[in-house]
Parts: C-alpha cells; sequence; structure tokens
C-alpha cells in the first residue's frame, strides 16, 4: 500500500481517540526477527464505523478486536482493515518484526570489537509499524507502556521510567501522551553514567566498548546538559515533563540525534573517540541543545501533519545555537551556524526543488521526508532568529509559552503558533508569515555607494534588496587601522522593504569606510553583494577582522559568490590561501576547507584538480606550523593536509604519519583511515594493507574505513566487487557499511572506467527507491558521480529526472545533485 495519505489521517482523526497502547517486546528470538505483542485502547466517534491499523510485520500471528478473531490474511500490505468498531474498542495483535540493517525500525548491531548485540529503534516518520502496530500519524497521541524480554546481561531503555523486575525482564511506567513516532527502545550489554539535575535523573549510555570515551566525555556532556535544562527553564514557563532524561550513543544512526521523549538516541560519533575539535565540540552542544528543546516543541505540543515539520525542526536549531551560545562555554556558535549550517539551507533554496519554509500542500509522507532538508532546518531557523529581533525577545517568548500552554500533550499547527504570536507582540505576524513562511528563495540585498567628488566622503548610500520579504538587518561600517587592520567605526540597524532602497542617511558626508558590511550580525537571511571598495578590503584584509562571526559572514559570502559563478575558483583558492592560514576558530577552517574540497575541485577539470589539492595541503600545513595553534586547529588542519595529500612526497608523508604519528596533533582512527583511504586512491597500498589495518583495531570506525578504502582501489575487479555490493540487495551491507562504500567508489579510476560507471550509475539507480529511505538517500547522494561535472553527466541525469516511476525521496535526492552538477559545469565551461 501507498504511505499514509493526509486525507486518510484527517478521516481517522476525525474517528478516532487513542486511549494507550501496551507494548511487549521479546528480543530473545534470535538474530533476524523480534516478538510484539501489542494491546490498542481506542474509541471511535461512530458506532460500526471502519477504519485500518498501521503494521508491517514479518508475520501475523493473531489479531484479536473486542474479543473477535480476525484472519490475519485480511492484512493488505502495511494496512489491517478494522471493521464493525464500537464506542470503546481493545486490539491485541501477536506479530513478529523484522530486525532492520539500515536504521528504519527496530535496528541490530553486532559489535566486531566482541561480538556483541544492541538494538535502537528509530520510529521517524512512516517508520512505527517496523516495530509495533499502531495508528501512525503525529496527531493520534497516546501513552505507551513498555515491556521487553531481553538476554539477562542486556539493559534496556525506553520512553519511560523503568527497571528489570526479572532476569531478563523489563518493565516501563506509561508516557505522557506522545506520537507513534517518538517510541524508542535501546538495549544491549550497555555502559551508563548517571547523574541528576534539578530534580530530573540524567543518564548516558553507550555500547561497552566505548566506555572510556563515555566515561571521558560524561563531564562535558553532562555540564552541556545541566545548561541547556537551566537556560530553557528559564524561557519556558513548563518544566520539562517527561520525567528521566536519558541520552543514548548508538551505531550506525542515520542522523545526528532523534528527539524521542525521555529517551534520546545521538550518533554515537559524537562521544569521540579520539581528541575532537573545538567546532565538533560545540557541535554536539548545539545538537544536545536542540534535542532538548524539542521536549516541548515537538514532543509536548506536536504537528498535527507533517508539512508543519519545519516547526518543530526550525524552533530547535534556533533554540540549539542560542543556547549554546547564551549557557555554554560554546559562545561563538552562531559563528558556526553562519560558515557552515546556513550554506547548506541557503544551496538547498537556490535549487529547483526550494520550497517554502511552512511546505503547504504536503498530501503524503513520503512527500514529507523529502522535506528534512536545509530550508526545514537552516532556513527555518534564520528565520525565527529574523522574527525574534523583530518582535523582541518578551513578545516572542510570551506567544511561545501560551502556545504551549494551549496545546499542551497535544498538537497544533502553523495557524495557532501565528496567532499567539500576533497576540503577544500586537504585531502583523501573519503579514509576515506570508512573506517569510510561504515564499521560496533567497532575497539579495546589494550595497549602492556613491562618493563625493574627492573620493574621501560618501555622497549617498543605499541598500537595495531583490527579493519578497522585508528584512531587518545591521550595517556594519569598518576603517583600516593604523596597522592596515579592518576595525568597526560602528554599526546600525536597517529597515528594507521589498521592492524600495534603503536609504542610509547615516552614511551621507561620513569619511570614505574600508568596508561597508549589510547583514552584520547575520540575523537575516540573505545573500550580501558588497561595493567594489569593500570586496577589496576582504580580497586584502579578511583574516584581520577580530569579530568571528563578521569573518564567518564574509567566508560565507565569497562561497556564495563561487557558487553563482560571480567569483572564479581560482580567485576563491586565492582568498583561501592568503587569508586562512591566519584564521583562528577551527569551525571556520573547517567549513572552508571542506568546502574547497567537496564542493570547489568539481568545478575544476580533472587536469587543474592536483595542483589545487596540493594547494589546499599547503594551507593546511602552515595552520598545523603556527605556534599558536590549539589543538582544534591542529586537527582540523591534519584532516585537510590528509585528505588533500598528492604526489610522492605527501603520500610518503602520510605513511610516516601513520607508522610514527605526528608532531602536535592525534592520529586518531578516523585521521588513520582517512590517510589509508588517500593511499589507496592513490595506488599506494591494496586489499592486504586494508585487511590488516582492519584486523588490528576491528570496530565501528575501522568497518566503515575500510569499506570506503576498499571501494577506492582503481583497479577493475575491485570497482566491480564495490558496484556489486552497492547495487545487489541481497550483499548484506548496513546503511553505514553502503555509506562508506559509496563515499569511496568515485574516488579512483581511470577517466575511461569511471565514464563506463556513470552510465551504469544512471542506468541502475531507478532500482534504489524500491530498497527504501535511506538506501535511496545514500546511493542517490553518497553515490552520486559529482566529481564527473560535465555536460554529458548533466544530460543523463536530467534523461533519469524525467523517468515518472522515481520514489519521492530518490527523485528529491536526484534533483538536488543535478543542480550542484550543473552549476560546477557551467563554472568549468
Amino acid at each position: 500500500m501507498p504511505a499514509l495519505q493526509r486525507t486518510e489521517a484527517r478521516t481517522r482523526a476525525r474517528l478516532l481517540q487513542v486511549h494507550g497502547y501496551t507494548i511487549d517486546l521479546d528480543l530473545t528470538r534470535g538474530e533476524t526477527v523480534f516478538g510484539c505483542t501489542t494491546v490498542i485502547r481506542f474509541g471511535s466517534a461512530e458506532a460500526g464505523a471502519e477504519t485500518f491499523l498501521d503494521l508491517r510485520p514479518q508475520l501475523l500471528h493473531r489479531a484479536v478486536l473486542n474479543g473477535t478473531e480476525l484472519d490475519p490474511a485480511a492484512l493488505d500490505g502495511n494496512r489491517l482493515p478494522l471493521t464493525g468498531l464500537l464506542a470503546e474498542n481493545e486490539l491485541l495483535l501477536e506479530t513478529d518484526q523484522n530486525y532492520s540493517s539500515t536504521g528504519e525500525g527496530l535496528h541490530r548491531y553486532v559489535d566486531p570489537a566482541d561480538g556483541a548485540v544492541y538494538l535502537y529503534a528509530t520510529c521517524g516518520p512512516d517508520l512505527a509499524p517496523l516495530v509495533f502496530p499502531c495508528f501512525d500519524q503525529p496527531d493520534l497521541k497516546a501513552p505507551l507502556t513498555i515491556a521487553a524480554t531481553a538476554p539477562a546481561d542486556w539493559k534496556v531503555l525506553a520512553n519511560g521510567a523503568g527497571k528489570q523486575v526479572a532476569e531478563g525482564r523489563w518493565e516501563f511506567e506509561p508516557t505522557l501522551p506522545i506520537s507513534t513516532y517518538l517510541f524508542t527502545v535501546v538495549a544491549g550489554p550497555l555502559h551508563s553514567v548517571y547523574a541528576e539535575h534539578d530534580g530530573i535523573p540524567l543518564g548516558l549510555h553507550g555500547r561497552r566498548a566505548l566506555a572510556a570515551d563515555l566515561d571521558r566525555e560524561a563531564a562535558e556532556l553532562f555540564e552541556v546538559t545541566r545548561q541547556s535544562f537551566d537556560r530553557l527553564h528559564e524561557l519556558f514557563d513548563e518544566r520539562y515533563p517527561f520525567g528521566r532524561y536519558d541520552q543514548a550513543f548508538v551505531p550506525e544512526f542515520n542522523w545526528g540525534a532523534m528527539e524521542n521523549p525521555g529517551c534520546v538516541v545521538f550518533a554515537e560519533e559524537m562521544l569521540f573517540h579520539s581528541a575532537p575539535t573545538e567546532a565538533e565540540r560545540a557541535g554536539r552542544a548545539m545538537v544536545v541543545a536542540h534535542e532538548m528543546a524539542h521536549m516541548w516543541f515537538g514532543d509536548l505540543v506536536t504537528l498535527r501533519w507533517w508539512d508543519d515539520i519545519w516547526l518543530n525542526e526550525s524552533f530547535a536549531e534556533y533554540l540549539g545555537f542560542r543556547v549554546a551560545a547564551e549557557a555554554t562555554r560554546f559562545t561563538n556558535s552562531w559563528s558556526g551556524f553562519a560558515v557552515k549550517r546556513k550554506g547548506w539551507g541557503y544551496d538547498a533554496d537556490q535549487r529547483a526543488s526550494t520550497h517554502p519554509i511552512a511546505a503547504n500542500g504536503l498530501e503524503s509522507v513520503a512527500e514529507a521526508m523529502s522535506n528534512f532538508d536545509g530550508i526545514s532546518y537552516a532556513k527555518g531557523a534564520a528565520a525565527l532568529r529574523q522574527l525574534v529581533a523583530w518582535l523582541g525577545d518578551e513578545a516572542f517568548f510570551a506567544g511561545i509559552n501560551e502556545h504551549f500552554a494551549r496545546h499542551r500533550f497535544g498538537n497544533a499547527e502553523l495557524s495557532e503558533f501565528l496567532e499567539v504570536l500576533a497576540q503577544s507582540s500586537g504585531r502583523d505576524v501573519h503579514g509576515w508569515a506570508e512573506s517569510w513562511l510561504r515564499t521560496s528563495g533567497v532575497d539579495t540585498l546589494r550595497l549602492a555607494v556613491s562618493y563625493e567628488e574627492d573620493g574621501e566622503k560618501i555622497a549617498s548610500a543605499e541598500l537595495v534588496p531583490d527579493g519578497s520579504r522585508p528584512h531587518l538587518v545591521g550595517l556594519g561600517v569598518f576603517d583600516l587601522d593604523g596597522d592596515g587592520r579592518p576595525v568597526l567605526r560602528e554599526s546600525f540597524a536597517v529597515e528594507v522593504e521589498p521592492g524600495r532602497p534603503a536609504a542610509l542617511p547615516q552614511l551621507a558626508g561620513a569619511p570614505r569606510p574600508a568596508l561597508l558590511l549589510p547583514n552584520f550580525g547575520d540575523l537575516s537571511w540573505a545573500k550580501i553583494r558588497l561595493d567594489e571598495a569593500s570586496w577589496r578590503t576582504v580580497a586584502s584584509s579578511l583574516s584581520r577582522i577580530e569579530d568571528p562571526l563578521t569573518r564567518a559572514v564574509l567566508w560565507e559570502h565569497a562561497r556564495d559568490l563561487t557558487r553563482d559563478g560571480e567569483l572564479p575558483p581560482a580567485a576563491y583558492l586565492d582568498l583561501v590561501a592568503a587569508h586562512l592560514p591566519g584564521e583562528p576558530v577551527d569551525a571556520i577552517v573547517e567549513a572552508v576547507l571542506t568546502y574547497s574540497r567537496l564542493r570547489l575541485l568539481p568545478c575544476l577539470a580533472p587536469a587543474e584538480r592536483p595542483a589545487a589539492e596540493a594547494r589546499l595541503a599547503a594551507v593546511a600545513r602552515k595552520l598545523m606550523a603556527r605556534p599558536e595553534a590549539d589543538q582544534g586547529l591542529r586537527l582540523a588542519a591534519l584532516k585537510s593536509a590528509i585528505e588533500n595529500a598528492t604526489g610522492p612526497e605527501q603520500l610518503a608523508e602520510l605513511e610516516h604519519w601513520l607508522a610514527d604519528g605526528v608532531s602536535g596533533a592525534e592520529l586518531s582512527a578516523s585521521l588513520r583511515w582517512a590517510a589509508l583511504l588517500r593511499l589507496a586512491v592513490h595506488g599506494v597500498i591494496g586489499e592486504e594493507r586494508i585487511a590488516v589495518e582492519l584486523a588490528a583495531d576491528p570496530g565501528l570506525t575501522a568497518a566503515e574505513g575500510a569499506a570506503r578504502a576498499r571501494a577506492a582501489l582503481s583497479g577493475a575487479e575491485e570497482k566491480a566487487r564495490a558496484w556489486a555490493l552497492l547495487f545487489d540487495p541481497a550483499s548484506g551491507l548496513s546503511n553505514a557499511q553502503l555509506n562508506a562504500t559509496a563515499q569511496g567508489f568515485w574516488q579512483s579510476g581511470s577517466e575511461q572506467l569511471q565514464s563506463a560507471y556513470v552510465e551504469r550509475y544512471f542506468a541502475e539507480i531507478p532500482s534504489a527507491g524500491k530498497r527504501g529511505d535511506i538506501i535511496a538517500r545514500s546511493l542517490a547522494g553518497s553515490l552520486f558521480p559529482a566529481s564527473c561535472s560535465t555536460p554529458e553527466t548533466v544530460a543523463l541525469a536530467e534523461r533519469t529526472l524525467a523517468d515518472g516511476e522515481l520514489s519521492p525521496v530518490l527523485r528529491r535526492v536526484l534533483a538536488d545533485q543535478l543542480d550542484d552538477l550543473a552549476r560546477a559545469a557551467r563554472i568549468r565551461g
């Protein structure tokens, strides 16, 4: 059956009231299936009505409605018809459910380090029926009472507080009403650390092989958790409502984290197996605060249908960065947002697949899954930041708290959110929403400046908008000091109305500045264009600007110019070579070097790429050599030095680092595998060396690193073997293994061999849509031949997208990849 349609969800919501689920899992049935006994109590508004239940079992043993046995053969795909409903109903189901290897449903992972088995449930949109039978839509919330039978040495976590009542038997208190997509269990021989804060029991959990990592990171994780709770309790009238607060770090997770109430699940990479950069620590703090904000916006008050997913994610994204900046030691978090996160959103908002933040008209869950993108997260968060700047904190949070009070443990939609903000502020929030939330695309704010005849003073200046939205932005005015450093003379707010240049009378008659910066402070969502004199200052003095947020905004501006074809790749690399070696913020260094490698290099002809890689490697080595560089900066530079290593001398240096280590920085397991990958790409090592390295340190990092390196071997036989693993559904690769293999594939191979596989890729990729959304995302995203930026590849992609049978997620990811490929091909010329 197709994914749930909005019309079906509305009909079912009018008919049913779900009183509660009792879910009993048997996790002792072997390697492929687990047992599930579910009892659902629900009311029906119409006696004798019919509806359907969502379930995707391996086998339906029994279904009993109000004491009457139902025929299991009535199960039609993923739906079980229910007829003759009473005013009050009880439905019993006994099923076998399949374990997942793709992170969809109840994922099963066998730790190569010690053979231990771990499970975790991911029930995001359309996945809950893979774990338990349910009415799977966000507006049929109900309490969940969970129990599990597990091996004796396991620990089991779930949404509610629970305990082991007998050997291998775990029972949990009923949750408050939550949506089915927020269900989770986490199980296995977990290592745990516990604490308490402000009456809230806290727990951190991970694989026992990572016990040392969890113990080392626990102090900072608990500190950020406490600080985030304190700040959110200051902002919200409602205290955290879900009892205890567990945070579990799990392997092969598809996302950064998931906001299951009472038991948040994180990708275990956030435990940091080795020393992280400061940017990685700041990013983790943001994610901790982001998921905690969801406890209110998303869990306490939940969207009614998936077209309001932005309300969940934008709100959590905004508060994640804000709380990290205000309440933790990561006070520069907004710089990371400006230089990295917003770029993700800007790119999404300029593709053919762009959509309004409030994506009206999503008629199915399958369509909704396509909109978990940079618009729902980064653009939405930027829009909220602009809204707060316009309304002020007091009015904004007064409206938010009223929203929580009106809809606690229920559902709400955009119109209700806007209503409370309009009431609290007295402003035309609905009009603002029409401009900001109902439109797509990025506005541009362009400076127009003229000077008096002697050129020493400004005659007039204005900020010229190109777009449909009003903006409240800062404008920064910079002079050069005696040492040639740009220093801030003044800044002031500018209100820009669409279609109308905003005069800047503050500047008339003022001395000629070195730099005029629109969107100073990064409070809005807009591209900027500087006047010529200001750009010359950026080109000569970017690294000498003191404020990291200002530097971040300007680096993002340079990235944007390059993507729009207004700044040649060579000129961007000139900027990198001139200014990145002096950059002290590792978040900026990481973002610039990552963009340069992944997005700028495909804009160059293959013959030009080695020289560009060598230039990036030289920049990285300059950063590593800086005596004042901290550990985070050295690690960010080391990663780039490894990824861009080329030529006999640099490749020999990688071998030296692998054998003897790196002076001043730790060669972690992930960096070690990055070096081995680079050596595999250049034919320095082969399968034998990969196998030896894997055997020396079996674990998740090594398994993925080996998969990536094997796929990067350049021989025809190795490429054929990797291709078979990727496209054969019976290959047995997990989601993480498949993604790693995809990431390595295009990094090597002769031009003739790559050309043949490009044709095969577009011939075979339509079949990926039948293997589920996660596999489709990996094969359409990580395996897309982005480096083959030629008109011929563009034409192949366009023909593939003309296929009317592509799944929604596959079509969306391919379309986005094509947009980026076409940009690269145009710039390459």
